[in-house]
């Protein structure tokens, strides 16, 4: 991971590739509101951030306003006071970010939210080890619902995340080949937990620090 200060923004915009995704990392304040994402939006998009303007959808995904270029996908994420910004082309990244704490209502959840073979393997875990395996499902599983532009109402139990030799793995989705998908752990500071997921093929990923002064 590199720091890079606002000066570098654009000329590492410029330079994304059709095999990359972009995720910038950069500290989150509630007042901001969507600031942040615009300024690195703009960045990509070679305009001002005062020009970038975005859309919600249906399911409440921001999304650029039409004419706007639409090859540029773009997903964010914040929790505390952290945020993750992911950014490809001709591709639709979804991107979770949760800052991990105890969660002694994670097997409640599973069980009611999860698939069977999720709530299973957290049943079958420590109660020490169960909250941070809870959270590394739960990011897995937000980060590919916001890949298809859906919210939770799209049901947890629909997908299904497995763990292979480190690695998270997309094992089924509804109405779709998961298979087709990637699904990547994004590592970063310890207490933060994140996860991208994006349909399509491998690309690289170039992870970042955005200067809090950006």
């Amino acid at each position: 991971m590199i720091a890079a200060p606002a000066s570098t923004l654009a000329n590492v915009a410029e330079h994304l590739r059709d095999d990359e995704i972009h995720v910038w990392r950069l500290d989150y304040r509630p007042s901001a509101g969507r600031a942040p994402l615009r300024a690195v939006l703009a960045a990509y998009l070679g305009i001002a951030a005062e020009q970038v303007v975005l859309a919600d959808g249906e399911y409440g995904r921001p999304a650029l306003a039409t004419g706007l270029d639409p090859s540029l996908g773009f997903n964010w994420s914040h929790s505390g006071g952290h945020a993750l910004i992911a950014l490809g082309r001709h591709v639709v990244p979804g991107i979770d970010l949760e800052c991990q704490r105890p969660r002694p209502r994670a097997l409640d959840i599973a069980e009611r939210y999860f698939s069977s073979e999720e709530a299973a393997l957290l049943a079958a875990l420590p109660e020490a080890e169960r909250s941070a395996t809870f959270l590394e499902l739960w990011t897995a599983k937000e980060a590919v619902v916001k890949a298809l532009g859906r919210g939770l109402a799209f049901g947890l139990d629909r997908l299904s995340i497995a763990s292979v030799a480190g690695q998270l793995q997309l094992r089924r989705l509804a109405g779709d080949d998961a298979s087709a998908w990637q699904l990547q752990r994004l590592d970063l500071d310890h207490g933060l937990v994140a996860a991208l997921a994006w349909r399509g093929g491998e690309r690289r990923i170039r992870l970042a620090t955005l200067a809090s002064d950006a």
